[in-house]
């Protein structure tokens, strides 16, 4: 293992050197992928070079106990002996196989599923609960397109989260959402079950996808507003038709017509960078099905139990209470709980080809 440490070592520095060259600095997207890679390798090497100070110093202590014995030394090389194999934990978690898009900006869709008028309000709820998420982690969020409801809510809404491990955070949050609650506009205080589906991509750069403007039909149409309000006199509003994949992306949250172009092509491009790895697996339809579901009841990562104040996890098994915190964006005991299961069925497939 050490040595597969010190090639690690060796390939951050060199990519340090890399970064520094004039060439690379004057190509952008060059230095981004880059620095990226480096950024990947830092908390490995540094806890390598930790682990080898410590080596070194357990060395020393060992050698001065064999000329003289000395108990408080001892008690020293105890210490610096469970640091150590503290150290080469940490060190086996962060040289985990990793996803390659987990230090990625996101792209949020949210979906109202089944439950009408309840669904959309439900819709609005989550994109509440990630927005106030986001702005914990010292991220940002930023309005794509979003699709109102008459009565409150989203039909649909299309939100970029922005952020160093924004993808790492948001992609076990995929699937159906469903809520049990009595809805405001029920006056006989009957519970309801509605559901909203998420979808989460990384966002792609330009590097990753390329599309031909020749498979490109792009349209415009006036913005309106919830039910057909507010319409703009002028066509700011942009539907973008990928033929090849039959793909179709609108956007019409920005003033000009310009911005939202650029607003659907970066939407397109993340989920062209999608379809491409499910295609790459030979499971598009599945993973979209279990990515999202149909949104029915019947369908659920999650569920929001309002009466019972419960947040159940049901690919955890496991429950939280103080729903309304959580709805205010104090979903971190949650995600780092998904995060950590992620970690652990890591380690045992890395300990079953290991043999161990």
């Amino acid at each position: 293992m050490e040595e597969k440490w010190a090639e690690l070592e060796k390939r951050y520095e060199e990519l340090g050197e890399r970064v520094a060259h004039p060439e690379v600095a004057g190509n952008v997207q060059e230095l981004r992928r880059l620095s990226r890679l480096r950024a990947r390798l830092e908390r490995p090497v540094f806890l390598y070079r930790q682990w080898k100070r410590l080596r070194q110093d357990i060395e020393e202590a060992q050698l001065l106990l064999k000329e003289e014995s000395d108990e408080e030394l001892a008690q020293e090389l105890a210490l610096l002996q469970e640091k150590r194999a503290e150290v080469e934990g940490e060190l086996t978690l962060a040289l985990l196989p990793r996803d390659e898009n987990d230090e990625k900006d996101v792209i949020l869709e949210i979906r109202a599923g089944a439950g009408g008028n309840e669904a959309a309000l439900f819709a609005g709820d989550l994109l509440r609960m990630y927005a106030r998420y986001t702005e914990s982690q010292g991220w940002k969020v930023e309005m794509i397109s979003a699709t109102a409801a008459e009565l409150g809510g989203y039909k649909e809404v299309i939100v970029s989260v922005q952020g160093r491990g924004a993808y790492s955070h948001f992609k076990h949050e995929s699937g159906v959402h469903r809520v049990q609650r009595v809805p405001q506009t029920e006056v006989s205080g009957r519970i309801h079950t509605s559901t909203a589906t998420v979808a989460v991509f990384p966002e792609a750069e330009e590097v990753e996808v390329e599309i031909s403007p020749a498979d490109l039909q792009i349209e415009t149409f006036r913005a309106s507003g919830p039910g057909g309000q507010h319409m703009q006199k002028n066509e700011t509003a942009v539907r973008i038709t990928h033929r090849p994949s039959g793909l179709v992306v609108v956007s019409q949250s920005q003033r000009s017509q310009g911005q939202n172009k650029a607003q659907a092509m970066r939407i397109l491009r993340a989920r062209l960078l999608e379809q491409a790895r499910l295609q790459a697996r030979e499971e598009i339809d599945a993973r979209r099905r279990q990515m999202v579901g149909s949104g029915e009841r019947g369908e659920k990562i999650r569920t929001y139990n309002f009466l019972q104040d419960r947040v159940t996890d049901h690919r955890l098994r496991r429950n939280w209470h103080g729903i309304a915190n959580i709805m205010e964006g104090e979903i971190s005991p949650i995600v780092d709980a998904l995060r950590q299961q992620e970690r652990e069925l890591l380690l045992r497939q890395v300990a079953d080809e290991s043999g161990a």
